[in-house]
């Protein structure tokens, strides 16, 4: 159906996360609960979106922007509560133009919410006619949430807060998500006369329910999946959504073809994308837009970031971020690959390599204890274990390039800016400061003194 509006509510501040930041800014799955809830409602494409801010308000509008340019951001006043929210966001959007249709509202404390989900109510909504329609779930415990209370025939009377609730209502497991559908017009008279005699002092937006029963049917529809529509009010609360939301994302990947050898120990991100025969060892975290191709192998205990890991080519024990590695490449074990590395077909990055704006030819190893950044490295080339390309004077960034079938000694040290050209050998202990011409050795002189007898006799 046509979505007049939505509206959703971000004004809060969630004392019980104790945080320095707005409750709606923490971040499940890689995206914070206010991006998750405006994609899903986004999704929607209603006529006008609006945000409610109020507690760090400029931050909070800020991300809102950053999540949709279009967004109309509403400042809530001091007066708390939802109904106080709605008000004055109903305020806001009649200035400017005509709200005709239905008005969608959502808290933003919901971040696995789902546009699925919203489809079905807004679908319901219409079929029955209502004037208002709020969305329930059923939980097993439903402490803290508002209670839905209903008549003898099923239809909804009210909905009561918990600190309000007597103790048959704190009996009901049905409860309210925090998101509805009214009709504008309906809405508008049902917030106009909100009062906060109630236990917080708060104007509540679910006593606009009862204001709308006087003038128009209100309805109930209960969410198919209580975890889509699950409320997150402390960091226990987190924790536990977040896990149950992460084993369907392992199962989903599973039965797509992939394995996962430990699900519990596994963290995969909304983003992430594997190919089938892919295997993730435990220990491993997926996140951003991570892509693993086909018969890759990662892990164990490794974090890859927005990494593209193509077809047959294995990290273990490594960070991995914004890198793309290239088929059948052995990365690990305790290698770190920071933003901006292109690696090869067949290449290796050992154990405790640093690469960092690196491109590295097919074939090429950097087998241990090396750093490269800044550097393009030619195909089959080999560097030797302690080599060192020192890129930074202290005030700009330099350049490397080591050609092909290039074989590098160890402990060699180059002193960018440097090339470095094909079928070049360098002696162990190098430093590099010029440029060296193709197929040639080049190695530094060291002399080696030993001074016999030089500790005292005490010491001896």
């Amino acid at each position: 159906m046509a979505l007049s509006a939505a509206i959703i509510l971000a004004a809060g501040e969630g004392t019980r996360m104790r945080s320095n930041k707005p409750k709606v800014l923490h971040t499940l799955a890689g995206k914070t609960f206010l991006n998750r809830v405006m994609d899903s409602v986004s999704a929607l494409d209603p006529d006008t979106l609006a945000v409610v801010v109020h507690y760090q308000a400029e931050r909070v509008a800020e991300a809102a922007r950053s999540y949709n340019e279009r967004v109309t951001i509403v400042n809530q006043d001091d007066i708390p509560g939802t109904g106080r929210a709605v008000q004055c966001a109903m305020a806001q959007l009649t200035q400017q133009g005509n709200l005709d249709g239905a008005v969608l509202i959502a808290a933003s404390d919901m971040p696995l919410l789902d546009t699925d989900t919203l489809d079905q109510l807004l679908a319901f909504h219409e079929r029955s006619g209502n004037g208002a329609t709020v969305l329930t779930t059923m939980l097993v415990d439903p402490t803290g949430y508002g209670r839905i209370i209903r008549d003898s025939d099923g239809n909804v009377l009210r909905i009561v807060e918990q600190k309000d609730a007597n103790s048959s209502e704190l009996a009901v497991h049905e409860v309210n998500t925090s998101v509805y559908v009214f009709d504008a017009k309906l809405l508008a008279e049902a917030i106009a006369n909100l009062k906060s005699d109630n236990a917080q002092g708060e104007f509540y937006l679910t006593d606009a329910l009862e204001a709308a029963k006087a003038k128009g049917a209100v309805g109930a529809f209960a969410a198919p999946d209580p975890l889509s529509v699950e409320g997150v009010n402390d960091r226990v609360q987190l924790a536990n959504l977040a896990k149950g939301h992460n084993k369907r994302v392992c199962e989903r990947w599973m039965r797509e073809g992939v394995t996962i050898l430990d699900p519990d120990t596994t963290w995969i991100e909304d983003d992430v994308e594997i190919a089938r025969d892919a295997v993730i060892l435990p220990g491993c975290f997926l996140e951003g837009h991570t892509v693993i191709g086909e018969a890759a192998e990662i892990g164990p205990y490794t974090t890859l970031i927005r990494a593209t890991i193509d077809a047959e080519a294995h990290v273990e024990r490594s960070r991995v971020q914004e890198t793309h590695i290239g088929r059948a490449a052995n990365i690990g074990p305790w290698t770190y690959l920071r933003p901006g590395n292109e690696l090869g077909e067949g290449t290796k990055a050992g154990a405790f390599v640093e690469m960092k704006k690196a491109h590295i030819g097919n074939g090429t190893k950097v087998p241990h204890l090396s750093y490269v950044g800044d550097a393009d490295l030619g195909e089959h080339t080999n560097i030797g274990g302690g080599t060192i390309t020192a890129n930074y004077d202290g005030v700009h960034k330099h350049h490397t390039t080591i050609g092909s079938n290039v074989h590098v000694g160890a402990g060699n040290l180059f002193v960018a800016p440097v090339k470095v050209g094909d079928g070049v050998t360098t002696g162990a202990g190098s430093v590099v400061r010029h440029d060296v011409p193709a197929d040639s050795m080049v190695y530094s002189e060291n002399t080696q003194h030993v001074v016999e007898g030089w500790k005292p006799e005490w010491e001896r």
